[in-house]
């Protein structure tokens, strides 16, 4: 499964009510770590399938999601399971460090 863009909009389908964990990437155009962690993202979206969603919310589109998490800075990761947060990560990592991030967050 690809990374899926997911908007103000469709934020509570797409994450809160998902069946699977979530992990929700705010991120920019303009955004040089953002673009760093981008094809780790992919990389691992595949990876995990449908055992695990990777959703990018383009934070200069989509205003309201980012303001209601708090998020100050970015890239910004955000892990939904059961529609709660219950882990989060500011800044760029590798591939390898993500990851390990979700796992053992999952």
């Amino acid at each position: 499964m690809a990374t899926v863009a997911v908007t103000d909009d469709s934020f509570d389908a797409d994450v809160k009510n998902s069946e699977v964990p979530v992990v929700v990437d705010f991120w920019a155009e303009w955004c040089g770590p953002c673009k760093q962690i981008g094809p780790a993202l992919e990389e691992l979206a595949t990876e995990y399938g449908d055992k695990v969603k990777i959703a990018k919310v383009n934070v200069d589109e989509n205003p309201n999601s980012p303001a209601m998490l708090g998020v100050r800075g970015i890239p910004a990761l955000f892990l939904f399971k059961d529609g709660q947060v219950v882990s989060s990560k500011i800044g760029a990592a590798p591939k390898a460090a993500l990851k390990a991030w979700i796992d053992e967050s999952v």
